[in-house]
């Protein structure tokens, strides 16, 4: 006599049950592979790769890439007992992670990175709106995503178990163990570096493009979280001391220069952080005396003006921020996207800190909300005595030009912000009009826009509309530079003045037809900058220079000297600079000399950031006046040893 099947389940055999289960799971490490659609992790690879490749190899990364993913379908299976169900959704929600790569793909062509999730915590801080306008058919995306949810419950309220209900302990222990495996390997616990690893997996840590092509979106994202994610060099002491020892002796030279004539003399300086400022006519196709950028090549003119290389494409301001602020390259702490989501200390030096203690009153000017970036705590960190964000400008002035405040509003502020008596100040301004995304046409001038020249190259209609509305904006930047400094040279204060784009746009499609007049990749561009000093602007001279030394060029150029860091980054930037790109540009070609520099350098910013370098400046004084006094010595011996 057959036993009737436990309440709430299908009659099936065990056999079938566990069959059922397997080619699920196989199922879904294929469809992850067909949807991720790397080079390397497609289904052909099983049995179509180089011959040097271990046959177990492309399958082994296919598992890791589906990990996760099958590892929450077990789970939700262990649970609910519903096979499809727990499949499904754990497929789904894995979907929704490919979605939002193949948007950030769009628009900066750079696949998802670990840090990237870390935007999560700012969608309430305007992340979430500045996000949303990169979402195509918000409206439609919303509700399709309503709906999925409404058959997710219907589903699983309609799917028959695939389980007996009993035992249910066993279920609970093994669901709480595969989500607990879960969560450790999303938390990067060092254990699963077994797994995802470099030797095993195989991985271009200078290219994530590369290894998201070779291990899968996923794959690569744990890699670069386990391998990367956590870890930092520990600075090499004795060898941060040689270099700091090398160039003591101009280290002084400099440090030892009188400041200004008096107190009254220091310069106010503004810093301004222009967003997404480039000069359009290095793109291939613009006809020859094209200027797009009028008042930036006038003020070329009377001041010191160059290329900048900047640590960011498309986004990421803060990444050019925090270098200009601290004098530190991001390239030397590699495992840091956001500086100002993932560096959390009570001082961080820097110039604002130096500048303070020299009499300055410190404040930032940034029409946006104050959270985003987490600007309102890094500030603090940073030490300006005052934060103005757009809440904080007069009602009548916050005006949109676009989705974002005007350029011209934001002037405004700076210049009610730098009163002629009172203390120096220093001001940072981070303007916000030119702003992404580039295909929409909030409150824009279309006739003005649509008269606009783009380069030959550009024909996409896409590629054209999005370059159009961004030179739209980028021209209300350069015309508001021109007042500021129209402005500030007509007062009796002194002011000096450094304007640079924060990063290219992300205009991908335009500059993938266009092309650059160098030859390079867009991810290799730099971006103008320019420093007047409003007592003397009858002189013109260039220099390229980098995001992270500029705060040095600021206070050679305002008479403060006395900071032996920064005095080191004006002797060795010129010789670094050239290797600083966006993360995922091909890395520059470095000399042994350079090699060595940069390895001297990385030790330094890395006792610099931890507040351990100040320190050790005696050390390496002592250190280079031994070594001057050695020549001198071993002569000395030489003669008594010839008598």
């Amino acid at each position: 006599m057959n036993q009737a099947p436990p309440p709430g389940t299908t009659r099936i055999a065990p056999a079938t049950r566990a069959a059922a289960i397997v080619v699920l799971a196989i199922a879904f490490v294929l469809c992850t592979a067909w949807l991720d659609g790397g080079a390397d992790m497609l289904p052909a690879t099983l049995w179509n790769h180089p011959d040097w490749i271990p046959w177990w190899n492309p399958p082994l990364r296919m598992l890791c890439n589906a990990l996760p993913g099958l590892l929450l379908a077990f789970a939700l299976f262990a649970w609910s007992r519903r096979a499809g169900w727990s499949f499904a959704l754990a497929f789904g929600l894995q979907a929704l992670v490919y979605g939002v790569n193949a948007l950030k793909v769009q628009n900066l062509a750079i696949p998802l990175m670990p840090a990237d999730f870390r935007m999560l915590g700012q969608l309430r801080h305007g992340g979430g709106e500045l996000l949303a306008g990169y979402v195509p058919h918000l409206a439609l995306s919303i509700l399709i995503l309503l709906a999925c949810i409404a058959a997710v419950v219907a589903w699983l309220v309609f799917e028959p178990p695939l389980l007996p209900r009993r035992p249910r302990r066993w279920r609970a222990l093994a669901s709480a163990a595969l989500f607990a495996a879960l969560i450790t390997l999303l938390a990067g616990v060092p254990s699963w570096r077994g797994v995802y690893n470099q030797k095993l997996l195989g991985m271009q840590p200078w290219s994530p493009i590369a290894t998201r092509q070779h291990n899968g979106l996923v794959g690569s994202l744990l890699l670069f979280h386990l391998q990367y994610g956590s870890r930092h060099r520990k600075a090499d002491v004795p060898a941060a001391l040689a270099l700091m020892a090398r160039y003591e002796p101009q280290i002084a030279a400099q440090t030892q220069t009188p400041a200004n004539d008096a107190e009254a003399q220091k310069p106010d300086i503004v810093v301004i952080l222009s967003e997404s400022f480039f000069d359009p006519t290095i793109m291939n196709g613009y006809p020859p005396g094209t200027d797009l950028t009028p008042n930036l090549h006038r003020l070329e003119q009377h001041g010191v003006s160059g290329q900048l290389h900047v640590p960011t494409f498309g986004g990421g301001t803060i990444r050019t921020e925090f270098e200009v602020l601290t004098g530190l390259s991001l390239r030397y702490f590699p495992e840091v996207q956001f500086p100002y989501l993932q560096i959390h200390q009570k001082r961080i030096p820097g110039i604002v800190r130096l500048l303070s203690a020299d009499g300055y009153d410190t404040l930032a000017v940034h029409g946006n909300n104050p959270g985003f970036w987490n600007r309102t705590a890094a500030f603090k960190e940073l030490g300006f005595d005052k934060f103005i964000s757009i809440a904080d400008f007069p009602p009548d002035d916050v005006v949109n030009d676009g989705k974002y405040m005007s350029d011209k509003s934001f002037t405004d502020e700076l210049l009610r912000q730098l009163p002629d008596a009172g203390p120096p100040r220093f001001v940072l301004g981070i303007s916000i009009e030119a702003h992404g995304p580039y295909d929409q046409d909030h409150g824009i001038d279309t006739k003005a826009r649509d008269a606009i020249p783009v380069p030959a190259g550009v024909t996409d209609p896409y590629a054209k509309h999005e370059l159009q509305n961004y030179l739209y904006h980028m021209q209300h930047a350069d015309q508001q530079l021109g007042r500021l400094v129209d402005t500030l040279a007509q007062r009796k204060r002194r002011t000096l003045i450094l304007f640079f784009g924060d990063h290219l746009p992300a205009l991908v499609p335009a500059f993938q037809q266009a092309g650059f007049e160098n030859g390079e990749g867009f991810l290799e561009q730099t971006v103008p900058y320019v420093l007047i000093d409003t007592a003397r602007m009858d002189r013109a001279a260039k220099q390229d220079a980098v995001a992270w030394e500029l705060p040095g060029m600021l206070l050679r150029e305002a008479g403060i000297g006395n900071d032996n860091y920064f005095a080191l980054t004006r002797l060795v930037a010129p010789g670094l600079a050239a290797l600083t790109r966006a993360p995922d540009a091909p890395l520059a070609p470095e000399t042994p000399q350079q090699k060595q520099l940069d390895d001297g350098m990385r030790n330094i910013a890395d006792l610099r950031l931890r507040n351990k370098l100040d320190k050790l400046w005696p050390q390496a004084a002592a250190m280079a006046a031994k070594a001057s006094s050695a020549p001198a010595t071993t002569a000395t011996k030489q003669a008594a040893a010839m008598q």
